[in-house]
């Protein structure tokens, strides 16, 4: 008894003409429903009976009826969309969840990754108008341990940590509050959506949070590399700087800045998000591996670096403590180029590439863990 209450597949729905298929439509006019026996694959002999639904019903839904088990049936469907989601759908992450584990997750992803955007940033300052300083990457390492001790890798980072935790926290829930009504009845969401979500998050993120923090952690590095340094610490450059030049002074290169926020996390959450939907095919339930976020999130990291290190090149100049020589950020790109030539529009992508990669590959891998640990705390749904 109880095999004959098992589901099973069925593959060829019959009407009177033969003609209704799998993946194919009756081309006659609407008929009766047809009721037709046929032999039970689990128990030979046992008849069952097929039904393909009455006019009005859904295209390609199928009841069947058991022989031995009066009044019980079963609904099947012949789309493969509609089994995925009599399963279940995917949840959609709190906007509050993702504010909590994004900040979390920046805080600790620039803890381990700061030394790599150090460089870089030095490597940018070094304007090839003044005799360069650094011969590269391990130069410039060298010669900070040598002047600063270990120490000097970490000048910055409490400006960008301060910064890092509400960066993080604002960008994803900034994404989960714009996406989450663009998702399908499955959680899916659409590829190009992700991008306008990603391009929303991160010009969110560039207004509130990331240029005032950059611009502070310009400064700080720039001043460390001056023969005589101003600032003592965090609020000392803060207050300094505010005294010497204002709010606004913190808010230099926010045209720069939103350009390269705004382009960053669209193509992120952009490659992400389709590698994300390639990966889980059909079934939007299929769990990633931490592994297999790492890798799509550095593929992703990888992508922003080579798509917008141009504007990074810019926005750095733009935040520096020789700002003052440019009047735009137009200006400031034309005299890069006219002075410098197109390659110095990709200073520091080596050191970028690394740093970026590890940084995109760690968030996004600490934010899922933690998005999990709080969907059994947290119950929103």
């Amino acid at each position: 008894m109880s095999s004959l209450l098992k589901p099973f597949s069925v593959s060829d729905g019959p009407c009177e003409s033969g003609a209704f298929r799998r993946g194919s439509r009756c081309t006659q006019t609407p008929h009766s429903p047809v009721l037709q026996p046929v032999s039970s694959t689990r128990s030979p002999g046992l008849p069952t009976v097929i039904t393909r639904n009455q006019p009005g019903c859904s295209p390609g839904i199928y009841h069947t009826y058991s022989a031995r088990s009066p009044g019980i049936y079963h609904t099947y469907s012949a789309r493969k969309t509609l089994a995925a989601a009599a399963v279940g759908r995917r949840k959609i992450t709190h906007p509050g969840k993702a504010i909590l584990a994004g900040g979390l997750a920046g805080a600790i992803e620039i803890c381990i990754t700061f030394p790599t955007e150090y460089v870089k940033t030095q490597l940018q300052l070094d304007e090839r108008a003044n005799p360069p300083r650094y011969r590269g990457i391990g130069d410039c390492v060298k010669l900070t341990v040598q002047d600063h001790g270990y120490r000097g890798l970490y000048r910055g980072l409490s400006s960008l940590l301060y910064g890092s935790i509400p960066k993080s926290a604002v960008r994803f829930g900034t994404f989960e509050m714009l996406a989450n009504p663009m998702r399908d009845s499955t959680g899916r969401l659409d590829n190009a959506r992700s991008l306008w979500c990603g391009l929303g998050a991160g010009i969110a993120e560039a207004i509130i949070v990331v240029c005032p923090m950059e611009t502070l952690k310009v400064k700080f590095i720039h001043d460390q590399s001056s023969l005589n340094p101003r600032y003592r610490g965090f609020f000392h450059g803060l207050r300094e700087i505010i005294k010497d030049q204002g709010v606004r002074g913190t808010y230099q290169g926010l045209t720069a800045t939103v350009l390269k926020q705004g382009s960053n996390q669209a193509i992120r959450f952009y490659v992400m998000n389709s590698l994300r939907n390639w990966y889980k095919g059909d079934d939007p339930r299929r769990e990633m591996h931490p592994v297999v976020t790492a890798v799509f999130g550095a593929m992703a990291g990888a992508a922003s670096v080579f798509g917008n290190t141009p504007l990074d090149v810019v926005k750095t100049r733009m935040q520096g403590l020789e700002a003052h020589r440019y009047s735009s950020t137009a200006d400031c790109a034309f005299q890069i180029l006219r002075n410098e030539g197109p390659q110095a529009f990709y200073k520091g992508t080596v050191p970028r590439l690394g740093r970026v990669c590890l940084d995109v590959a760690l968030v996004f891998v600490i934010y899922e863990e933690v998005v999990k640990l709080l969907n059994n705390i947290w119950i929103t749904d």
